[in-house]
């Protein structure tokens, strides 16, 4: 019975050993405490007012809901800076009569990290993702709000997966 007892015991101190900590993020084992993004440059042929900022706070979102790291505004531990190179509005499908019956937004984004502890992990990269929308629709007001919502939203996640969770 007591030999029982102690393997049982055994058995679920080597479950939760072997477990280690797990992050659903992907992000582990990060040295880093703090980040911060420095402003985007709208450098794209097209300038979208206010774009740069609204990207920059995605990025913060983004990284402070799926971390532990703390943001800050100089001297971070890991830096994210770049610009945005592209933002295009171009036809994908046309109709008989010549005219777009659907068109797409494209945002491009360069980003370059920096690591101040591990300068190995230091990368740079282009990031890019559409939106597609009707011919016929104007890209403005709700439309074009929901079109940089959803692109933002899969750029982050795409930057975060390649600096942070390596994936």
């Amino acid at each position: 019975m007591k030999s029982i007892k102690h393997l049982i015991v055994l058995s679920i101190a080597l479950l939760l050993l072997g477990c280690g900590p797990y992050s659903f993020t992907g992000v582990q084992d990060l040295k880093a405490e703090t980040f911060q993004v420095n402003y985007f440059q709208n450098t794209a042929t097209l300038i979208e007012p206010g774009l740069d900022r609204d990207f920059k706070l995605a990025l913060e979102a983004l990284i402070v809901n799926q971390t532990n790291l703390n943001l800050t505004t100089t001297n971070g531990d890991l830096v994210y800076e770049g610009e945005i190179v592209e933002y295009r509005i171009s036809p994908t499908t046309a109709q008989a009569n010549s005219t777009a019956a659907q068109n797409r937004l494209t945002i491009s984004v360069n980003v370059r990290l920096f690591d101040k502890d591990n300068p190995d992990e230091e990368f740079e990269q282009r990031f890019s993702f559409f939106f597609d929308y009707s011919g016929s629709a104007q890209l403005i007001g709700a439309q074009k709000d929901t079109a940089h919502e959803e692109i933002f939203e899969r750029l982050t996640q795409d930057i975060f997966n390649a600096t942070l969770a390596k994936w």
